[in-house]
């Protein structure tokens, strides 16, 4: 690999982790709402060093257009990019009153991340709510992919990023759009209806509006990451579970399948 493509490997890393940071400042505002100040500022202080990181690989490793064609580049930046965000995604909650080591915290994020669903975290029913949104909010990330989110902002960064595209998709059938923007664009637009869908939905079945927001996006996910130690079970209700197998199986299908015909 070229000295320029391992830069830029470095410098999309950049971008990525300065994305994360901006994603940081959600469940700053959710703590600033609810008059959680402590961990409002731990989330802020998390952005900031987030993102001066990002913004630095970015200053040092910007370069004029690349190509993306070599499939080896698209799998170095596909499993860089899913370690470094989940080091930087685990900062607030090895930062927080938690008091996880750096292992866990790294855990807990990455398996958000990669919408695996595992958690070593107990008490959920009593964790401060941007903590809570914090967990859903990177697992939705995941559920999309980072990357995906990633290739609506490339044609602007001057990144063919096709290669990119299959290295981080399981989708192996025919692109549906001659553009990577417009395949990614769609996928974005279909999983945030369906995010928002399923949050209606379940609030109009009995959760509370943030338990509803947060359970749409781990739903959405396939990942099951929840705001109650006894997940839905806490809730004991038959409309909730169908809700949430409805949009578990939407969200588990192709995205770009509605757009595709």
């Amino acid at each position: 690999m070229t000295a320029d493509r391992l830069r830029f490997v470095l410098f999309l890393n950049g971008v990525f982790i300065l994305a994360l940071a901006v994603a940081m400042l959600v469940p700053a505002m959710v703590d600033f709402a609810v008059d959680n100040r402590k961990d409002a500022v731990t989330f802020m202080s998390s952005a900031a060093i987030s993102g001066g990181l990002g913004a630095l690989l970015i200053a040092a490793f910007n370069q004029e257009k690349i190509d993306l064609t070599d499939r080896r580049t698209g799998l170095l930046i596909t499993v860089s990019a899913w370690l470094s965000v989940s080091f930087v995604g685990a900062i607030p909650l090895f930062n927080s009153g938690l008091q996880l080591s750096w292992t866990d915290a790294v855990f807990e994020t990455a398996s958000a991340l990669t919408t695996t669903g595992s958690t070593i975290l107990v008490g959920l029913d009593n964790m401060p709510q941007g903590l809570l949104m914090w967990r859903s909010l990177l697992q939705w990330l995941g559920g999309i992919g980072i990357i995906v989110m990633a290739l609506s902002v490339l044609p602007a960064l001057r990144v063919g990023g096709m290669q990119l595209f299959r290295s981080e998709s399981s989708d192996i059938s025919e692109k549906p759009f001659p553009k990577v923007r417009q395949i990614a664009r769609n996928i974005l637009i279909v999983y945030v209806s369906l995010t928002l869908a399923c949050a209606v939905s379940l609030d109009l079945a009995g959760m509370s509006t943030f338990d509803a927001v947060n359970h749409a996006m781990t739903t959405i996910a396939t990942g099951g990451l929840s705001t109650r130690d006894a997940s839905i079970g806490f809730y004991n209700s038959l409309a909730i579970e169908i809700v949430t197998i409805v949009f578990m199986i939407s969200g588990a299908l192709p995205l770009a399948t509605p757009y595709s015909s």
